[in-house]
């Protein structure tokens, strides 16, 4: 594989004992070895949003926006390092707010950048917190992650980055444009995370977390010295994203209004020309701070979200790229799930086509691909593993008829599929011998009629074996302990027994019996 010109600059450590040299010397030089890398970071945004499109296909503007925000942060951080005067200087924060409909990458965006950040990186849902912390988590447990994800490292992990999803989920209930807000705590969890945002020092043990508070007590007295015990939010880069469902008819209303009569239809018609609006949720684009003011966020909360970006719809055509070019298509993931299998399937453009269709029609953006690669490969994910195929064809009547398409291919494949239930009877014998000692030889018409019966039960030649001999070892043991037989563990399996195990077994002691008496 090519090697990448990009790097994980911060790799989390496993927990040290504070009681350990040892480990504390191994903590020094893995802590100097991560300032390094910071110290050495030289990428610039147009090598990031590079990195970027090989995951995610569109949202140019976003990736630029993020792009410039991770090399500004850097390298911000880096000279705070090499300068630490630097950090009492004011810095303005560029926290970014990311808005879009669902499944158009804002959350993967985040993801890919995660894999390149050299600072500590913490990602949570807003819908986990609440106003108190007593139903739900406290927000300030977002800074504590951070220093979780630095191993304790507070210098490190004030230069860390937080990336909160689903934002939207907390307007206030009480907006009547909003429809976000579901929490009627919203207004509470925004306030505290502004602080977050602004500038707070954030204690590093939670009042309610009782053993973190007592280690730190113990080691105090161990150590007479005590870990600092807050970090600082001013220099933590906040990045937000939502999909904020409702605001992208509010702005149309807005545009659309912004003049009477004519010159309204005029007016909204240059502003949407402008934005190349193309659905309903690129009106995203002309998102105020007014517009996501009355949506239910807080006037404070917004203002400390200056850097604002709006991820645009997906097309059909974007789905189409996304399934052929994106590394991280899902379509690559499929193909990994049936090669753990060893089987591996060959896919045609005008198949890849129509995914992408059926996947728009979804309207749930790039998730709605694995809604339908899910619908047309459900059986076959089911049936083939335990079957001789090993690669077959997936084409525009696949997606159309799975379910004929997997029986014509299963007829197709029925002698080999035979000679895959006579190697599980072979299996399952093998098994028997080794957990109980017993050589069983399945002759060709109780492998027939074990074929036979599984075909017709849908069910395995494994489910099938077990059920019909769970007791048979038993019967043979008595044979085999009694002292007039011959000793041998080796016994003859014909359809007469197959059919009826435990009547076999009366037959063979009768008839030990007779050979004994």
């Amino acid at each position: 594989m090519k090697s990448s010109p990009f790097k994980t600059f911060f790799v989390g450590k496993s927990e040290k004992n504070p009681d350990s040299p040892a480990e504390d010397d191994q903590g020094a030089e893995a802590h100097e070895e991560t300032l390094k890398r910071i110290q050495g970071f030289n990428l610039k945004p147009r090598e990031i949003r590079d990195y970027l499109d090989r995951f995610v296909i569109q949202q140019a503007e976003a990736k630029k926006v993020l792009s410039v925000a991770i090399c500004d942060h850097y390298n911000h951080v880096r000279q705070c390092i090499e300068n630490p005067s630097l950090r009492e200087i004011d810095y303005a924060k560029q926290n970014i707010l990311l808005l879009g409909p669902t499944g158009v990458g804002k959350t993967y965006l985040m993801r890919c950048i995660a894999r390149l950040i050299g600072v500590p990186f913490v990602k949570a849902d807003a819908t986990k917190f609440s106003e108190t912390g007593y139903v739900g988590g406290d927000v300030e447990d977002l800074v504590r992650d951070l220093v979780k994800a630095a191993d304790g490292d507070v210098e490190l992990a004030q230069y860390g980055i937080v990336y909160i999803d689903e934002i939207d989920k907390i307007a206030s209930s009480g907006s009547t444009t909003g429809g976000g807000g579901r929490d009627v705590s919203g207004r509470g969890v925004q306030i505290n995370l502004l602080k977050l945002m602004e500038e707070t020092e954030v204690n590093l043990h939670s009042q309610t977390d009782l053993a973190a508070q007592m280690q730190a007590m113990m080691e105090m007295q161990r150590t007479g010295r005590s870990r600092k015990r807050t970090i600082n939010t001013r220099h933590i880069l906040f990045i937000v994203s939502g999909a904020f469902d409702k605001l992208s008819e509010q702005i149309k209303r807005r545009v659309q209004s912004s003049s009477i009569g004519f010159a309204a239809g005029a007016a909204g018609a240059v502003a949407a020309a402008r934005a190349h609006v193309t659905h309903d949720s690129d009106f995203l684009r002309l998102a105020q701070s007014r517009d996501i003011i009355d949506y239910g966020m807080e006037p404070e909360f917004v203002g400390r979200l200056p850097v604002r970006v709006a991820c645009q719809a997906l097309t059909a055509a974007d789905l189409e790229k996304i399934l052929v070019t994106s590394e991280g298509s899902i379509l690559s993931q499929y193909r990994a799930d049936f090669a753990g299998y060893g089987i591996d399937f060959e896919i045609t453009q005008p198949a890849v086509c129509e995914i992408a269709a059926q996947a728009y029609q979804e309207n749930t953006g790039a998730r709605g691909l694995m809604t339908v690669l899910e619908r047309v490969f459900r059986n076959f994910k089911f049936e083939l593993p335990s079957t001789a195929v090993k690669a077959f064809r997936v084409d525009e009547k696949t997606i159309a008829e799975p379910e004929a398409v997997l029986c014509s291919l299963l007829r197709e494949n029925a002698q080999k599929q035979h000679e895959v239930l006579r190697a599980d009877v072979n299996a399952f014998a093998q098994r028997f011998q080794t957990d109980y000692g017993f050589e069983l030889v399945f002759d060709d018409g109780a492998v027939d009629v074990l074929i036979e019966q599984s075909l017709a039960a849908d069910k395995t030649i494994r489910a099938l074996c077990e059920d019909k001999f769970h007791n048979f070892h038993h019967g043979l043991k008595l044979l085999v302990a009694d002292d007039g037989g011959d000793g041998s563990k080796r016994f003859v399996i014909t359809r007469d027994v197959v059919e009826n195990p435990d009547k076999a077994i009366s037959r063979w002691v009768v008839e030990r019996f007779k050979k004994t008496s």
